[in-house]
C-alpha cells in the first residue's frame, strides 16, 4: 500500500572529564576506550548557543546505518541530571511518518531545553526526563530532519519495514559508541505514529535477542506508547465518535460518516471521501491536537498555515496528511516556529555536528522530501500481545483532550487485544488532583493523562514525567492524593 506526505577534530581535554568520570567502573559497565572513546569525544556538544548551564553530559552526531547506500542517522543523547551510571536508557520515537523526534519530542516535550520565543535562547524544562532515564532521540527514517541519505532512491523505498531495520542497526552501532550503556535496562517510548515504529522496532529487539549470542543482546524490557495510531479500524472509528461526542461535528456530519465509510475497508467510497470532507473542515478551526489549546495566530507564523486535504482520500490515507502534524505545541502555540528558526541557526547545527553533508533542504518538523509510504500493517496489535506474552513490559497512554488519536480510539483498540482485567478502571493522582485514569490488564497498563493533548509532556509535563518515572521503575501510580 500507498501511503501520501507532503511531508565525527576534537580536542583531547575535552575527553578527560568523561573519561575520568568512568575511572571507577561500575558493575557491570563498559567505559569507553580506544575508537569508542574517541567517536564520543567527536559527538560532544560541549554548549549550545544560548544554553543555560547544565551538569550533565550530551552528545549528538550521526550513526551511518547503510555504508552502500550513505544512509545516515542523527541523534541527539541527554545524560540524566544524577546517577546516570545507575539509571536506564530511553529512547523516544516521534511519528508522522516523517516527523523529527528532535523538533518534537526533544525541543517540545520531554528534552532538557527550550527554545524562547523570539530569542536565540534556550531554558531549562524543569520537567525534562532525563531526570528518570539517560534520554535518546532520533530522527527516523532517513529523510527526516538531519537524517540523510546519498542514494535518493531510498526515500521512495521508506516504509514500517525499513524504518524498524535502520533504528535496530543504529541501536547496535550506538551501543558499540556507547558501550558504558549497554548493559542499562533498554527501554523505547513514543507517540502517534511510534505506535507504529515503537512495538516494530520492539520485537525485532525481541526476535533478534533470541537468536544472537548473550554478550551482543540489547538488555530490552519494556516500551511505553502515547495517543498512539494501533489499528486502523478502531483509530479512525474513534477520532468520529470522539468529535460527535465532544460537540466538534454535528449530528448529521457524524451520521453520514457513519452511513457512508466503512474503516474495516482499505478501498473508500466517493461518498465517504465526500463525509469525511465535511468532518475535516471543523480542523480548519481548532487543533485537532488539543481541542481546547488556542491556535497560533501570530501572522509571520508558519503555524497558521495549515494545508488540508482536496480531493478524493481514503480513509487510510487521511491518516498521514501533513497537515495532521502541523499543530500547535505547549502552551505558546506558535513554540514549533521558535525551534524551527533555532535548528536552521548555522552555529546551533555546528554545535549539534549536524548537517555535515550540507542536505539541501532546510530542517523541518515533518519531512518534505518523504512523498511515499511503502508498508504499514493495517494493525500493530498482533505484535503488542506478542510482546506481551513474551514478558515485555507494555504501558498505553493517552492524553484525553487529543482529537487525533483520542482517547475512545484507544480504549477500542485495546479492546480487540482480549486482555484479562487484572484491576478495574480507577483515578490516579498527581498530589492532591486526579492526573487520570488507568486500567491494569494482564500485561499491559492503560493509563489516560486528564486535559493532555496529543502531546502529553507539553500539556501536562508534571504529570508526564511522574507517569515515564513509574513505568521505568514498574511501580503502580497513586491511587490516592499526597
Amino acid at each position: 500500500m500507498h501511503y501520501t506526505s507532503s511531508t565525527f577534530n576534537f580536542l583531547l581535554f575535552i575527553s578527560l572529564p568523561i573519561f575520568f568520570s568512568w575511572g571507577v567502573v561500575v558493575s557491570g559497565q563498559q567505559p569507553p576506550t580506544g575508537r569508542a572513546l574517541l567517536e564520543q569525544n567527536a559527538d560532544r556538544v560541549v554548549r549550545l548557543p544560548g544554553q543555560p548551564p547544565v551538569s550533565f553530559n550530551q552528545y549528538a552526531g550521526y550513526v551511518t546505518v547503510n555504508e552502500t547506500h550513505g544512509r545516515a542517522l542523527f541523534y541527539w543523547f541527554f545524560e540524566a541530571v544524577k546517577n546516570s551510571q545507575k539509571k536506564p536508557l530511553l529512547l523516544w520515537l516521534n511519528g508522522g511518518p516523517g516527523c523529527s523526534s528532535i523538533g518534537f519530542g526533544g525541543m517540545e516535550e520531554l528534552g532538557p531545553f527550550v527554545v524562547q520565543k523570539d530569542k536565540p535562547k534556550l531554558i531549562l524544562n524543569n520537567n525534562a526526563w532525563n531526570k528518570a532515564a539517560n534520554l535518546l532521540f532520533l530522527e527516523s527514517p532517513v529523510g527526516v530532519g538531519f537524517s540523510y541519505t546519498n542514494t535518493s532512491s531510498d526515500l521512495k523505498q521508506l516504509g514500517d519495514k525499513i524504518t524498524a531495520q535502520d533504528a535496530y542497526t543504529f541501536l547496535v552501532r550506538w551501543f558499540t559508541r556507547f558501550p558504558q550503556y549497554k548493559n542499562h535496562e533498554f527501554y523505547i517510548s513514543g507517540e502517534s505514529y511510534a505506535g507504529h515504529y515503537v512495538p516494530q522496532l520492539a520485537e525485532l529487539i525481541y526476535d533478534n535477542n533470541k537468536i544472537i549470542s548473550a554478550q551482543n543482546r540489547i538488555n530490552f524490557k519494556g516500551f511505553m506508547i502515547g495517543n498512539a495510531l494501533l489499528d486502523d479500524e478502531t483509530d479512525q472509528t474513534g477520532m468520529i465518535d470522539y468529535a460527535w461526542d465532544h460537540a466538534v461535528i454535528s449530528d448529521r456530519v457524524y451520521h453520514n460518516v457513519q452511513t457512508k465509510c466503512n474503516f474495516s475497508d482499505p478501498k473508500s467510497s466517493s461518498a465517504c471521501d465526500t463525509a469525511l470532507g465535511e468532518y475535516f473542515q471543523v480542523y480548519r478551526l481548532i487543533d485537532m491536537y488539543s481541542l481546547y489549546a488556542p491556535s497560533c495566530v501570530d501572522k509571520s507564523s508558519n503555524s497558521t498555515q495549515r494545508t488540508h486535504m482536496q480531493g478524493s482520500v481514503s480513509p487510510k490515507m487521511f491518516s498521514m496528511h501533513k497537515a495532521w502534524h502541523q499543530k500547535p505545541s505547549g502552551y505558546d502555540p506558535c513554540q514549533s516556529d521558535y525551534t524551527e528558526t533555532y535548528l536552521n541557526k548555522p552555529d546551533v547545527q555546528a554545535s549539534l555536528h549536524a548537517n555535515t553533508t550540507k542536505i539541501p533542504y532546510a530542517w523541518t518538523h515533518c519531512s518534505d522530501v518523504i512523498t511515499l509510504w511503502n508498508d504499514a500493517p493495517d494493525s500493530v496489535l498482533p505484535v503488542i500481545k506478542k510482546l506481551v506474552t513474551g514478558g515485555i513490559r507494555v504501558w498505553v497512554f493517552s492524553g484525553d483532550t487529543d482529537g487525533r488519536i483520542p482517547v475512545t480510539a484507544t480504549r477500542l483498540s485495546l479492546r480487540k487485544l482480549g486482555l484479562k482485567t487484572v484491576e478495574e478502571w480507577s483515578p490516579w493522582y498527581s498530589k492532591s488532583q486526579v492526573g487520570g485514569w488507568t486500567i491494569k490488564y494482564d500485561g499491559l497498563t492503560f493509563v489516560t493523562v486528564r486535559g493532555a493533548g496529543h502531546q502529553v509532556p507539553t500539556f501536562k509535563p508534571k504529570e508526564a514525567l511522574q507517569l515515564v518515572k513509574h513505568f521505568l521503575s514498574n511501580q503502580k501510580l497513586p491511587s490516592v492524593p499526597f
